[in-house]
């Protein structure tokens, strides 16, 4: 998996990973390109501004928060000379104010220039604290008509696309510290306006994902117009959607039922993620979140399967049970189609040893109850254990059919239950057989018994695999090269042993001829019932 792109911190994720047939994930850097930029500064009116370009920069040159890639794209553009600015505080951003301010000096020679309060922020957020709006070097009062024409902008650009924030100001007199509580009665200068297109081939990898069963949400702290551009750009079916507001009011057995509706939350906090996720798992769906940032950690915790990617943050990534080394929904395709091999095969590997342990088992004890001597000694049942477990453990390579891929799976301990019985019991008929054959048949003693149900149980083992690895006739279905040839060197050796010299310290002697194609009619015959009832038991428990 690694080598397409895929590295599993926790193995035990693997199951989980196959079984996922819900996947949230934000939009920046998985649905849209994840390269923001800075598309233009505007004022209140919506004209090109340099002043509002200018706090801007201000704001993202001062701020110590962590990097993101609004900042990033505002300095990315430029900006004046920051000799005559100083920082005299900064007020940090927090998913409540869902804002950020600095308190920066500005020195002038000939006059004194009191501190200005900069905060940059979601657009209602900011026009919360702001009072007065600058129009044409003057301010004016917030009235209706005013408020009613900003988000008349902001709504015409949301709709585009574009992600708006707000810029707002205010003097200050100068004092040690400065908080949240002095983020009021501020003067609103203007928006600023980002963009991130969709990726190219992101519309074909979700429906190859949908193909797959897995259903995508997106939760996002985007409002909701940008978030339903981008899911439209993208040709999401939208089914619902949850705005953060919205969702606070919820009680957690309402959100059980709104979660199954919504494919796209919006304006979405850290917090309000987790309670996502916790009631997408609460309706039986197993639920991936892909996060890169330290506020998606409880969320990647609480999902069944945490997904980072290689450029995220450290929490994000030991938070995670599977890396992405590239942000990228096809690179997360192929670990899906990945993980549900691997789960597939480990299914293999399951129905094959408890078959074949409980079939041993019972015969072993049907055995004992009539047999003068011991039905197998203790050497000859651990090399018999070691030899069949050679082509079983080649599984890991095996090739895995196309309908064990195409939805997610689950554990069934009921089905492996009869898969068990059913095929355990056949497994048993046919040693019972073989005890028939030897026994009465041919008159075997305790040497060419042990011998004669050795070769059969091996040979019987390995080559019953063939039939039972695929749902598909097994003609149909082309097993792994390592796995052919596991069985066949397994087969040789259980041949061979016989007549070498460690036959005698096994406890084994060489077989006549009429042994050996009795025990290979035997096998067929026992190989072509398995095939029959393997048809039978997969139209009548298809639905697994």
């Amino acid at each position: 998996m690694a080598n397409q792109g895929v590295i599993v911190r926790r193995l035990e994720s693997i199951e989980n990973f196959g079984s996922m047939d819900i996947l949230c994930t934000d939009k920046t850097g998985t649905l849209t390109e994840g390269i923001v930029r800075l598309d233009a500064a505007k004022d209140s009116q919506g004209q090109l501004s340099d002043v509002v370009s200018r706090y801007a920069y201000l704001n993202a040159h001062f701020q110590t928060g962590l990097p993101n890639p609004l900042d990033e794209a505002i300095l990315a553009g430029g900006g004046p000379e920051l000799g005559s600015f100083s920082k005299l505080d900064e007020i940090p951003y927090d998913f409540t104010r869902k804002r950020l301010s600095v308190v920066v000096q500005e020195t002038r020679a000939a006059q004194t220039v009191s501190p200005r309060l900069i905060t940059k922020g979601a657009l209602e957020n900011v026009l919360s604290v702001c009072t007065g709006v600058a129009e044409n070097q003057q301010i004016q009062p917030v009235d209706e008509t005013r408020n009613t024409q900003i988000h008349q902008l902001y709504t015409q650009w949301s709709e585009l696309g574009f992600r708006v924030l707000g810029i707002a100001i205010k003097e200050v007199a100068r004092q040690p510290v400065y908080s949240s509580s002095d983020e009021v009665d501020m003067t609103f200068v203007g928006f600023l306006l980002f963009f991130d297109p969709p990726k190219v081939g992101v519309q074909q990898t979700l429906e190859q994902l949908k193909q797959l069963g897995v259903r995508l949400k997106i939760i996002t702290g985007d409002n909701k117009l940008v978030a339903r551009h981008v899911a439209q750009a993208i040709g999401l079916d939208e089914i619902g959607m949850l705005t953060g507001a919205e969702l606070d009011d919820l009680r957690d057995e309402a959100l059980w039922h709104a979660a199954e509706q919504t494919d796209i939350f919006a304006e979405i906090d850290p917090n309000q993620k987790e309670r996502i996720i916790l009631a997408l798992k609460k309706n039986g769906h197993v639920v991936g979140y892909m996060g890169d940032g330290i506020n998606d950690a409880p969320s990647l915790h609480a999902a069944d399967v945490g997904i980072s990617v290689a450029n995220a943050v450290d929490v994000a990534k030991e938070a995670a049970d599977l890396v992405l080394l590239k942000q990228d929904l096809s690179v997360l395709r192929q670990g899906i189609l990945l993980g549900r091999k691997t789960f597939a095969n480990t299914l293999k590997y399951v129905f094959m040893a408890t078959s074949a342990n409980f079939g041993n088992m019972f015969s072993m004890a049907v055995a004992s109850l009539f047999l003068p001597f011991l039905p197998m000694l203790p050497k000859q049942i651990l090399l018999i254990n070691f030899l069949t477990d050679l082509p079983e453990m080649a599984i890991a390579s095996d090739h895995v059919d196309t309908i064990m891929v195409d939805r997610p799976r689950r554990w069934d301990i009921a089905f492996i239950r009869r898969f068990m019985l059913v095929f355990g019991s056949l497994s048993s008929i046919f040693d019972l057989l073989t005890f028939g054959f030897l026994l009465w048949a041919m008159q075997a003693d305790q040497v060419l018994f042990h011998t004669g149900w050795f070769v059969e149980s091996v040979l019987s083992a390995a080559i019953v695999v063939f039939a039972l690895r695929t749902r598909l006739p097994f003609m149909r279905s082309k097993p792994s090269r390592a796995m052919l040839a596991m069985t066949l060197l397994v087969a040789g050796i259980t041949l061979v042993l016989p007549y070498t010299p460690l036959a005698e310290l096994l406890g084994f002697a060489p077989l006549p001829l009429t042994y050996l194609l009795s025990i290979f009619g035997i096998i067929a015959l026992y190989f072509l019932s398995a095939e029959l009832a393997k048809r039978w038991f997969y139209s009548r428990f298809a639905n697994q």
